[in-house]
């Protein structure tokens, strides 16, 4: 009997070992478009977010403030069209975190050096919390998809 049950543990051990395969691969998978997006093997790469944060300078001057909120849209601009900034904007809701960044850079310092060139930044109204964000790499793909659908710039505004 314990011949037996040896041999039927053994059987069992033996055929799940023996069902294990590999993953299926993903017949729509583009390995041109992996490679030139920067994606590893599960189509995900590495960024930096940005929180933008209310920041400790409250300016009450409307003109001012406006004129510093164009200057925030330009700076966002400028660094989409660099390629250093892959998705901005702000949250529907009020709170203290405002809007996200999403960095193309492969370190938080590099993208803190990016957020001091913002007006925002510079006049306190805005602070940045950056983390590192591991997310798909088909968000390289936004900035140029999103061209293609807006009638007018929000620096136009």
């Amino acid at each position: 009997m314990k011949k037996l049950l040896t041999l039927a543990l053994l059987a069992v051990a033996f055929n799940s070992y023996a069902q294990k395969t590999e993953p299926k691969s993903n017949p729509q998978y583009d390995a041109a478009l992996a490679k030139k997006l920067g994606a590893d093997e599960y189509g995900m790469r590495k960024y930096v977010i940005a929180f933008l944060k209310t920041g400790p300078t409250k300016i009450d001057d409307k003109a001012k403030m406006a004129e510093i909120q164009k200057a925030h849209l330009k700076n966002i601009t400028k660094l989409a069209d660099e390629g250093k900034l892959v998705v901005a904007g702000p949250f529907m809701d009020p709170g203290e975190v405002e809007g996200i960044f999403i960095f193309d850079v492969p370190t938080i310092a590099e993208a803190k050096t990016l957020t001091e060139t913002d007006p925002a930044i510079k006049a306190g109204v805005l602070i940045m919390e950056l983390r590192p964000f591991y997310c798909s790499a088909a968000l390289m793909e936004v900035a140029k998809t999103h061209k293609k659908l807006e009638k007018k710039s929000v620096v136009d505004m």
